[in-house]
């Protein structure tokens, strides 16, 4: 007995610490917000926020309000749902709040890089400099010169593009889009390197061609590599697929490319000169090309499908680049040069500004998360105050809360291309809920210190496609009456959506 006691205590003490991470004995303390854990220990609502995180937030909502605790794996996630406290969660300080703890586990483990201090300050100071002013004129040629490879190679040959082609418009999109932004900002082939330039940009639009197609497949997966539920199989196709990233975006292969973007250069750079290995350098240039080419695809085949659904969209949006085109001196003709669209001109945009704003609207839905790591208080904008434990995390998702509250978005599920324009013209952000002027009014960018540092870059990418694709295609869907795909629910939480099945349109040259 005297040998039995201290094992039986041994086991109860095991038995409630491990009751204690399962998270058994968690309470409500007073001033709180509603406490939520669910049926199962430890994973608490996990499956059923994975399965739709829309309905499962819009449930919690109309359970709890809109401020409530939820465990989901292990973690305890207080989400706040009302928009006019957004302030509270953007500019608290980085002391209480923080952004970074919660991307450094993620970086890890979608992309193997494992982070060092200031990664993001050293990626937001890069970013302002090279993807936004002047900086983002150059970016704007390299774009222009890769997407004019990549769409129009062939349109002085036999003419034979005058005639319908069919295609997917999702892969149509995102492959094009992908790839002009992968060469602009890791380099082209040297045309030295090669017989002739024609031949570098053959090889060019060949490379990025099977690039692409490993990165599809790597994207498919990413859901659920995020979340760490992928199956064994799942699992060694993921790394077999960042491993293959890992190598054609090395360092040395990077560097024998030319046109570089000093974006890229300059991440290298840093990275070595703070004497990160350069397998690991390797791993950071597969993260920059998720971050900078993962949505933007997706987003610019809602932009088109909204455009061939919506004609009143269409022919306002059409008119706009025809008229830029013309003021600009330029005209497009068979046998003529290629349009120079400029970063002058793609500020002169605002019907198609607002078309692209109104489609982010609708199909960006990114989950703002940050680790609370002090006990703070939460205080709403209507005078309450939630008491919020160091440890957790706090989230908001804007999709639900901002981009489809019909009080701040009246028929907040129809695109209305003009939703952010006024009547001179000028882009509107007088938006208001019960009165009041909302601040955060859209939000697919994210926000405060998770902002995308490249938002500029990518805006100009959709823009820059969008412009090309009206001024040289006449494109329409194969069956106009088709339904508009629906979303694919397991990307909630990821930036922008994609859909659950492709649909079918043709295009052909206008001239």
């Amino acid at each position: 007995m005297g040998l039995l006691l201290p094992i039986i205590l041994s086991c109860l003490a095991a038995l409630i610490a491990g009751l204690y991470v399962l998270g058994v004995f968690r309470q409500r303390r007073p001033g709180e917000p509603p406490l939520d854990k669910g049926l199962v220990p430890w994973l608490g609502h996990v499956f059923e926020f994975r399965r739709n995180t829309f309905k499962f937030l819009q449930r919690m909502k109309q359970k709890h309000g809109d401020v409530f605790t939820v465990q989901m794996g292990g973690f305890y996630f207080t989400f706040l749902q009302d928009p006019m406290s957004f302030g509270a969660f953007v500019k608290e300080t980085r002391e209480k709040l923080d952004f970074v703890k919660f991307a450094v586990h993620l970086v890890r483990r979608v992309f193997g890089y494992v982070a060092i201090e200031n990664d993001h300050h050293l990626l937001e100071v890069s970013s302002n400099k090279h993807l936004k002013g002047d900086g983002l004129g150059v970016m704007t040629q390299a774009m222009m010169s890769n997407l004019q490879n990549l769409m129009l190679h062939n349109i002085n040959s036999d003419g034979e593009q005058k005639t319908w082609i069919e295609d997917g418009l999702f892969m149509y999109c995102y492959n094009i889009v992908f790839r002009a932004g992968y060469l602009s900002l890791y380099g082209n082939v040297p045309s030295k390197s090669v017989e002739s330039e024609e031949k570098a940009k053959e090889k060019d639009r060949a490379e990025s061609e099977a690039l692409f197609y490993e990165f599809r497949k790597y994207d498919q997966l990413f859901p659920n590599l995020a979340y760490g539920i992928l199956s064994p199989k799942q699992r060694a196709e993921a790394n077999s697929l960042m491993n293959y990233f890992w190598k054609t975006l090395s360092v040395q292969k990077i560097k024998a490319k030319d046109n570089i973007s000093r974006w890229v250069g300059d991440m290298q750079q840093a990275k070595e000169e703070l004497g990160m290995e350069e397998s690991m350098i390797n791993k950071y240039m597969f993260l920059l090309l998720w971050a900078s080419q993962g949505n933007t695809g997706p987003s610019s085949f809602w932009l088109l499908l909204f455009l061939m659904k919506h004609p009143e969209a269409m022919k306002a949006v059409k008119e706009e680049v025809d008229r830029l085109v013309k003021e600009s001196g330029q005209e497009v003709k068979p046998g003529g040069p290629l349009i120079d669209l400029t970063r002058e001109m793609l500020t002169k945009t605002p019907v198609l500004d607002s078309a692209v704003e109104e489609t982010l609207r609708l199909t960006a839905a990114p989950l703002l998360t940050r680790a609370v790591l002090k006990d703070m208080t939460l205080k709403m904008a209507d005078g309450r105050e939630y008491l919020i434990r160091e440890g957790d995390r706090l989230a908001m998702f804007p999709y639900l809360d901002v981009h489809v509250d019909p009080e701040i978005h009246p028929e907040p599920h129809s695109f209305k291309y003009d939703r952010f324009l006024n009547p001179n013209g000028t882009r509107k952000t007088d938006f208001y809920k019960a009165g009041k002027k909302v601040k955060y009014y859209t939000m697919p960018w994210g926000a405060g210190v998770s902002m995308c540092p490249g938002r500029f870059f990518a805006t100009n990418e959709l823009k820059q496609f969008a412009f090309l694709m009206l001024v040289y295609f006449d494109f329409e869907l194969k069956n106009p009456d088709e339904k508009i795909p629906e979303i694919d629910f397991k990307r909630w939480g990821f930036g922008s959506m994609q859909p659950l099945n492709d649909i079918k349109f043709r295009y052909r040259l206008r001239y």
